[in-house]
C-alpha cells in the first residue's frame, strides 16, 4: 500500500450510479473547484478533471448490493 506524505494540488471525490457520477474537486485549501453532475462515461469525465490531473488524487464511491 502506497501511502501519501504530502499534500496534493487537487483532490476529486467521485459517486458513481449507472447512468451518472457526481464529481467535486478541491483544491489543496479546500475550496470548491468543480461541483457537477455528468454522464458516467470515461470521455465526460476525463474532459471534466483535465485542468486538474497534474497530481489529482481521486476516490470513487460506488456500491454494489
Amino acid at each position: 500500500m502506497k501511502l501519501y506524505t504530502k499534500q496534493h494540488p487537487h483532490y476529486c471525490g467521485v459517486d458513481l450510479h449507472a447512468d451518472a457520477m457526481y464529481v467535486c474537486i478541491l483544491n489543496a485549501t479546500g475550496e470548491v473547484v468543480v461541483h457537477q453532475n455528468i454522464p458516467t462515461r470515461p470521455k465526460a469525465f476525463l474532459r471534466l478533471i483535465k485542468p486538474y490531473r497534474a497530481n489529482l488524487v481521486v476516490g470513487c464511491e460506488c456500491m454494489f448490493t
